[in-house]
């Protein structure tokens, strides 16, 4: 299994839902405009909007990485509007396990799957 998937989690804070959305536009432009390897990127959230899961999936963990370092600055931001946990299922490689070091991110390696 190559490609790598994951879920970001928020909790948004109290009256930051706005700067969530315009910051969660700013990243979707990004992703569209500079990735290469972004095969799914999608944002949803809870009934009354204060929960959101972004789901990622790309086509190797090179492509994660250049993901993440394309969200620069962005990223920062929105991480202020709430509180964020994540995870990221598949084989990263040792530089993607590098780069998530220190970050609220569970690894999950494959057990099973319909493609094996």
């Amino acid at each position: 299994m190559k490609a790598i998937q994951s879920i970001a989690r928020f909790n948004i804070h109290p009256g930051r839902l706005e700067d969530f959305k315009r910051l969660s536009a700013q990243c979707m432009q990004l992703t569209r405009q500079k990735d290469t390897g972004t095969l799914r990127y999608e944002i949803f959230f809870n009934e009354n909007q204060t929960e959101c899961l972004v789901y990622e999936e790309f086509l190797d963990s090179q492509s994660a990485i250049q993901h993440f370092s394309n969200m620069g600055e962005v990223s920062g931001e929105i991480f202020k509007t709430g509180e964020v946990t994540g995870e990221i299922w598949g084989n990263p490689s040792p530089e993607l396990r590098k780069a998530v070091v220190g970050q609220p991110i569970r690894l999950f390696a494959p057990f099973l799957s319909l493609e094996e």
